[in-house]
């Protein structure tokens, strides 16, 4: 609506958006151990589009090349996450109508913190996408069937 126009707003501020417990588990299975996030969304006036950045405690002797080592492998066979180079940062317009998810991650070494950022559209990655991966899944169907179209209305 027209309150969001020309204004940005946060909220599910202190823990309390409903996908930080999904959040933790992912993160979590990355790390091998339970890993706590500190996740604040912001509202944006544009239609479609979320871009995320969340932070981790790193564990000690956690390095920058460890952490991105680990994204590699986690997300090696996922056809629709796309870890970006090094230096290059996600864009909800790069994601615009796609089931796709651009993610980038850092390591902060001056405050020991894991900062971990996507992109994704939510209109298209958001439960109808999901529920067509995980039928095509269901179904013994390629995973990526009827996914890789933009689907742009308008």
């Amino acid at each position: 609506g027209s309150e969001v126009m020309g204004s940005m707003s946060p909220y599910g501020v202190g823990g309390g958006h409903r996908h930080t417990p999904e959040i933790v588990q992912n993160l979590s299975a990355v790390a091998g151990s339970r890993v706590s996030v500190s996740f604040t969304p912001t509202l944006a006036p544009m239609p479609r589009g979320i871009l995320a950045t969340c932070s981790a405690k790193a564990q000690p002797g956690v390095t920058a090349e460890s952490v991105r080592a680990a994204y590699e492998k986690a997300f090696a066979d996922e056809p629709f996450v796309h870890l970006l180079p090094e230096g290059q940062w996600p864009a909800t317009a790069s994601v615009y109508g796609s089931n796709g998810v651009q993610v980038q991650v850092a390591l902060d070494e001056s405050v020991g913190r894991i900062i971990a950022i996507s992109a994704i559209d939510n209109l298209a990655k958001g439960t109808a996408g999901g529920a067509v991966q995980s039928m095509n899944i269901a179904l013994g169907l390629p995973e990526e069937l009827g996914l890789s179209t933009i689907g742009v209305a308008p």
